[in-house]
């Protein structure tokens, strides 16, 4: 079993932010549990059940159990928390490494770091 990951989403001019936290169970499903100031977080929340992060992980966007239950619950396409919660649930599932990502905006070219 890994250890558990916990994510912190702030998901911008909304100025809502939500604490994702994943674990692996015995079985090798991940159980998330969110905290959130958002009604529709919470509401997308009280559906997620254990998933398998390997099928999670490797899932067309549209067959994406945490991207159906976005697509229900969550009325801003835009919004950065189910990337966050799929990123929790492959390191929680020991697929992926820790590692912060982020969505910035810039005003030239060369503020993207592009190599």
């Amino acid at each position: 079993m890994s250890e558990p990951c916990m994510v912190c989403v702030d998901a911008g001019v909304c100025k809502m932010k939500t604490l994702i936290i994943a674990k692996e169970n015995d079985m090798g499903m991940v159980e998330i549990e969110i905290k959130s100031d958002c009604p529709n977080i919470l509401k997308m929340s009280w559906r997620l059940e254990p998933m398998s992060p390997y099928a999670e992980v490797e899932a067309e966007f549209h067959k994406s159990e945490v991207y159906k239950l976005a697509n229900d619950a969550i009325p801003h396409t835009a919004c950065p928390v189910p990337a966050g919660i799929v990123k929790a649930l492959e390191v929680a599932g020991g697929l992926g490494l820790k590692r912060d990502s982020s969505i910035s905006f810039v005003n030239d070219e060369s503020e993207a770091g592009l190599k």
